[in-house]
């Protein structure tokens, strides 16, 4: 087997439940960056559950520094978004204080990918049940997003959820839209949904984000890595930041 030479170092915080997440990153990933994994206690998809598995949040960051990372993301967007706006900035500063590694949450990838497209209303397609989905909702109210329609799956364990037909996804994303949503997002983590984002959008006519797509952009982004990945929806089909566009033009970029 010939050797690949990895010049960047991925880390991910995932629960020990999840199924998904390592096959799905190992797939989209570039080939040159390598993917690091550390795990939170999680089995259900609730609020006992959500506050126990952040207790272990420097822990990890701390082994995952071990292996020289360039980037740590919690990539799980419920747990990130219980205390409200700005939480997800206080798992990043002990995430980055405890490992001295620049530092993501999946919630906070969704805002600043959001935000980089310039979408403002949104339909949320959730696994979960409705008491969790309430906070993601808030969440993004709170940010600044207006949440035209939401609708979940009521799923409460997560190892199920690693189990679920992708083809779930594909529906409950037909069906949660509106059109006055400018974009469809799918939080959770272990929900294999990346399979179906391209048909998804191609069939609504918007931008869909899932919570591995965002995770895996905004972790590549801090990376400074700004591959075209196709086959996995507009995200990471068109990664570039305004900053990196700014760079790659030259100065005269920036001159009126």
């Amino acid at each position: 087997m010939p050797h690949i030479t990895r010049t960047h170092r991925f880390g991910l915080l995932t629960p020990s439940s999840n199924s998904t997440q390592e096959p799905e990153f190992s797939e989209v990933l570039p080939r040159h960056v390598s993917l690091h994994t550390g795990r939170l206690s999680f089995t259900n998809i609730d609020a006992d559950t959500m506050f126990r598995c952040i207790e272990e949040l420097e822990q990890e960051s701390r082994k995952l520094a071990d292996a020289d990372v360039g980037v740590i993301i919690f990539a799980a967007t419920a747990p990130s978004v219980t205390l409200g706006k700005g939480y997800d900035r206080e798992l990043i500063k002990r995430m980055e204080d405890a490992s001295g590694k620049p530092a993501t949450t999946a919630s906070t990838a969704f805002i600043e990918a959001l935000t980089f497209l310039g979408i403002r209303r949104i339909a949320i397609a959730a696994p979960w049940n409705e008491a969790v989905n309430k906070t993601v909702v808030a969440f993004m109210e709170a940010n600044g997003f207006e949440v035209v329609n939401n609708e979940v799956m009521g799923l409460v364990r997560n190892t199920e959820l690693g189990r679920v037909d992708p083809e779930t996804a594909y529906e409950l994303g037909r069906r949660v839209d509106r059109p006055n949503a400018d974009a469809v997002i799918m939080p959770g983590g272990n929900w294999p949904t990346m399979s179906i984002v391209e048909r998804l959008e191609r069939d609504i006519g918007k931008p869909v984000l899932t919570n591995n797509v965002a995770s895996i952009w905004a972790g590549l982004r801090i990376l400074g890595c700004h591959d075209r990945i196709n086959g996995y929806g507009r995200l990471l089909r068109d990664p570039l930041s305004r900053e990196a566009i700014s760079a790659q033009a030259g100065p005269e970029s920036t001159q009126s």
